[in-house]
């Protein structure tokens, strides 16, 4: 299953840097994103390196999810797609 990094997770002045907003296109309720929690998700870059993560949880109610990646993640990754397995 594919999805696109939309953004990090952080507040007004603050970001987390291994923290991303990740949205998937055929998801589009919260129901559905929970049923996702705990699944496994890859960051390829195009030298080839991979940055794995987890989905924490559903970020809001049109089917949003919270990723935590194991590393902190470029900017260039922002509207990039990632791999859920």
């Amino acid at each position: 299953m594919e999805a696109v990094i939309v953004n990090f997770r952080g507040s007004r002045r603050v970001k987390k840097g291994n923290h991303m907003i990740v949205q998937i296109s055929d998801v589009d309720s919260r129901e559905k994103a929970a049923q996702l929690i705990g699944k496994k998700v890859i960051w390829k870059t195009s030298a080839g390196k991979e940055i794995s993560g987890k989905v924490a949880s559903a970020h809001g109610n049109s089917g949003a999810l919270r990723v935590i990646f194991e590393t902190g993640m470029p900017g260039q990754s922002i509207g990039s797609k990632v791999k859920i397995e």
